[in-house]
């Protein structure tokens, strides 16, 4: 593991462990969330990657940025099924968007503007975790919410087989290192992933 991603690991473990045991994760996993708290998620994870996102295909040309863009990572559209589905063409309305999701956004919005390779940070947070524990929240919600094994209502999740999924995780991280940024800037992508973190407990 190069310097970029071995910083952003060691530096976010204790966070991400809080993220884990925050009790809306403890329900999601234990499959104890209801259809409308699920459905509450998806609503405002959506705006969240839309602009993430908007901001990694604004600046895919970026030295640090054009070896993580990757088309097959992006869920923005799954969600927008996932919630078409479980709910019809009618969710933006029916759900709102919490003040934290917008705070995020604009967050997001600043650094493509700003500080764009900071980016980096939210896509580690975002994809990576999204990759290594996709397939089997998948199998969770399908279960909790009685839904087909077709994968209606769950695609989100769906990043293809496992290898597929590793194949993925595997080229993210090599992106992440092929880069090299020197080290104020490990730290200034670390204390960012950092506050991505906080910003979901």
């Amino acid at each position: 593991m190069g310097a970029l991603a071995g910083a952003l690991r060691q530096g976010t473990q204790a966070l991400h462990t809080t993220v884990e045991r925050s009790h809306y994760m403890r329900t999601l996993l234990r499959g104890q969330m209801p259809r409308a708290g699920y459905l509450l998620l998806l609503r405002n994870l959506h705006p969240l990657y839309e602009a993430l996102e908007a901001a990694l295909q604004t600046h895919r040309n970026h030295p640090l940025l054009q070896a993580l863009h990757d088309p097959r990572l992006a869920r923005s559209a799954t969600l927008t099924q996932d919630l078409e589905a479980l709910h019809g063409t009618g969710w933006p309305a029916a759900y709102p968007v919490q003040a934290a999701t917008t705070a995020y956004v604009q967050r997001l919005q600043t650094l493509a503007r700003e500080t764009p390779e900071l980016l980096v940070a939210h896509a580690y947070v975002r994809y990576l975790g999204d990759l290594s524990g996709g397939q089997q929240l998948q199998r969770i919600v399908a279960r909790s919410l009685q839904l087909p094994d077709d994968g209606t209502g769950t695609r989100f999740y769906d990043f293809g087989e496992a290898a597929q999924a590793q194949a993925l995780r595997t080229r993210f991280r090599e992106g992440l290192d092929s880069a090299a940024p020197e080290a104020a800037l490990v730290e200034r992508i670390v204390a960012e992933a950092q506050d991505a973190f906080l910003r979901h407990q």
